[in-house]
């Protein structure tokens, strides 16, 4: 089993601040991630960084309006 993410970013440069990010995120809900692999997490907690990402998008979109 290869350990590397399939996920692309569209702007390469934004690597990073997708990583603070999803650490961000992670760290609201009370997952802890670690750098580089996290296949240890179950869906649940996979699914709560992702959700509160998404969720957060959201908000930053609407205030935006």
């Amino acid at each position: 089993m290869s350990t590397k993410s399939n996920n692309k970013i569209n702007v390469p440069e934004a690597r990073a601040a997708m990583d603070k990010f999803k650490m961000e995120a992670a760290s609201e809900v009370g997952v802890n991630l670690k750098e580089g692999y996290n296949g240890d997490l179950t869906s649940r907690e996979a699914g709560s960084v992702g959700g509160q990402m998404v969720k957060k998008m959201i908000e930053s979109y609407e205030k935006s309006l």
